[in-house]
């Protein structure tokens, strides 16, 4: 549920008013063994903020929260500043301020009134040095607000306390008064430095009226040298030939346009008639809010913007669209978001790319558990795993109960049986499609061995294609064939077909005795060292315990969220020779490959190798 602003502060009876928290707003899921912590966006912050997820372990009922996760100054202070620079600094004193209860032990309390919700959350929530009850006062809101200045804070909130809890709308139930003037804007460009300036000079800035950007002045002022480059080094990226605004703005030094996707929140004196911020200053950018979220209110009309009425449009948002696939109808969100910044590669390429090579990789991927890795917000964005189908996951899509002994417990995986389920796949943000090597028809059976050559960052690739040829030459002494592929990252694996015919500790086990041998060929470059501390960090990890139940990886054909758009590619024996690249094969030439040879990894998954013979050819 979201606020509508309020200049204001007032007094009312019917109103609580709480401490507006200048954090990230979060949702944490309780409701699962497994707590989630996520933005309103859908992003995942539960490895990000780890101190929160573990604290709310300690809770007693099974819950629904919404809250703030808040960062703390030397001052004592929340700052959001200090919230950004978490990964910097993992120990950094968080709270994460509960204000709401959304679910209580298998029941929706969503119709219950705001102070009802609150009351169940202060007698629910156990609260710790980390997990805290954010509580409120009732009707005295001006004396509530003044407070708040007094101890620099950014403003309060005021909720009507006969509110229900409304998911996704932006209610005037529930009203932010700030106590300094400050807004969200969207970075559409930026001015050249004058005089002894580093980096840029202003933030051009712009927000959608009505579907349209439209300019809202310049910020130049609120840097320092730290966020000058840090800004500036986020910008090139997205740099642009043309401005986004349809009336290309004045501006005192020369522009430089870019994509509209950096969002800056901003503090200014006043918003004219015409939609320009008055003397803004940059206050920091907000990378828990998505640009295309960032709009000026209906009610606030330009003279030049003026509302018009149109009939409605089978599109369904700025870069979204309908499209039907395979025997369903799908909606395809954010197409033109950029999922891999370097190589200018879009959200609808990389749907547009599976779609092209399905017939290749779709066998590979049917019948198999899938892991989603999500991107939502492109490779340089954060991302998270996700092995339950979410409830609202469509019916047409088949889901399978598979037993984890992991968690001991039943996990719904989504099974990639055709097109359409592929493309909801790439839509909820899985630029890679991740597989267990069993088939739910035989799920303690694998169809194949994987033997990983998992470099370290000082080995070479030189150093992998050496060490592939090491396992060529122990697969021809024990007579049987692999098929290599790159890894569509640094490494390269080598798959062996097994039919189906073991069970998963048997195949692991002769993995491990054919990366043993692989070993003694290669000793001074290849490691069989599980533990990262005492692994030397100059040698190739032989790792063989990919061949356990539930462990997937990158189905072979898949894209992998690297520079380059790569693409895991199997190969040639013959191919693998120095001069070989891992972003040989990408986005862009992968299906002019797959046209011209065929699936040379279609062995894979037929007749399986007779092990036990495999091992006979060892004995002297």
């Amino acid at each position: 549920m979201l606020c509508k602003s309020s200049d204001e502060a007032f007094d009312d009876k019917e109103w609580a008013f709480e401490i507006k928290w200048d954090g990230y707003r979060a949702i944490a899921d309780l409701s699962r063994d497994d707590i989630r912590v996520y933005s309103r966006n859908g992003i995942d912050f539960s490895q990000k903020f780890k101190k929160v997820t573990n604290s709310l372990k300690l809770q007693e009922h099974r819950m629904i929260l919404d809250g703030e996760i808040v960062a703390y100054d030397d001052q004592g202070k929340p700052n959001f500043q200090w919230l950004q620079r978490i990964g910097d600094h993992p120990n950094q004193a968080l709270t994460f301020q509960v204000f709401d209860l959304l679910w209580l032990n298998g029941h929706s309390t969503e119709n219950l009134t705001y102070l009802q919700r609150k009351e169940l959350l202060k007698d629910a929530l156990i609260e710790n040095d980390v997990v805290k009850y954010s509580d409120h006062v009732l009707e005295n809101g001006k004396k509530f607000l003044e407070a708040a200045k007094d101890l620099g804070l950014e403003g309060i909130v005021a909720k009507k306390t006969e509110s229900l809890y409304k998911e996704d709308i932006r209610s005037s139930e529930w009203l932010k008064i700030k106590i300094h003037k400050s807004d969200e804007a969207i970075i559409c460009g930026f001015t050249a430095p004058k005089g002894s300036r580093k980096k840029f000079g202003a933030l051009i800035l712009g927000k959608y009226v009505n579907g349209e950007m439209v300019f809202c002045g310049h910020a130049g002022g609120g840097f320092n040298d730290q966020s000058l480059s840090e800004i500036y080094d986020k910008m090139q990226p997205l740099i642009a030939d043309q401005s986004v605004f349809k009336i290309t703005p004045k501006t005192n030094t020369k522009a430089t346009w870019i994509k509209p996707e950096l969002v800056a929140e901003i503090k200014f004196t006043e918003l004219t008639k015409d939609l320009i911020y008055r003397h803004p200053i940059f206050l920091r950018l907000r990378d828990d809010i998505e640009a295309n979220d960032v709009r000026f209110n209906a009610e606030k009309k330009s003279k030049r913007e003026p509302v018009k009425k149109s009939k409605p449009k089978k599109r369904t948002g700025k870069d979204d669209v309908e499209k039907t696939i395979g025997k369903q109808k799908l909606k395809l969100t954010n197409q033109n978001k950029i999922y891999f910044p370097d190589d200018e590669v879009t959200k609808g390429d990389v749907i547009d790319f599976y779609q092209s090579i399905s017939k290749y990789i779709l066998p590979h991927l049917k019948d198999r558990p899938q892991s989603m890795n999500r991107y939502p917000n492109g490779i340089s964005g954060m991302s998270f795993y996700q092995k339950d189908a979410a409830e609202e996951t469509p019916e047409w899509i088949k889901i399978q109960k598979v037993f984890s002994e992991s968690s001991d417990k039943y996990i719904n995986y989504i099974i990639c049986k055709d097109r359409e389920t592929m493309a909801y796949l790439n839509n909820l943000g899985c630029i890679e499609l991740n597989v267990w090597t069993s088939k739910i028809q035989k799920v303690d059976n694998p169809d194949y061995l994987v033997l990983d050559l998992d470099p370290s960052e000082k080995n070479s690739f030189e150093d992998v294609i050496e060490t592939a040829l090491a396992v060529k030459e122990v697969l021809d002494l024990v007579g049987i064939d692999g098929y290599p592929k790159t890894s569509g990252s640094s490494g390269i694996h080598v798959y062996i077909p097994m039919n189906a015919k073991y069970s998963y500790e048997q195949v692991k086990d002769f993995g491990h005795l054919l990366m043993q041998m692989v070993q003694q060929k290669l000793p001074t470059l290849t490691t069989l060292e599980r533990s990262l501390q005492k692994r030397d960090k100059n040698k190739i990890y032989l790792d063989y315990l990919q061949n356990r139940r539930g462990q997937t990886l990158a189905s072979v054909y898949s894209l992998r969220p690297k520079n380059g758009a790569p693409v895991s590619m199997p190969l040639e024996w013959y191919e693998i020779k120095n001069g070989l690249k891992p972003t040989d094969f990408n986005i862009h030439n992968s299906l002019d490959r797959l046209t011209e040879k065929g699936d040379i990894f279609k062995p894979i998954l037929e007749k399986g190798i007779d092990m036990l013979e495999a091992i006979k050819n060892l004995e002297p």
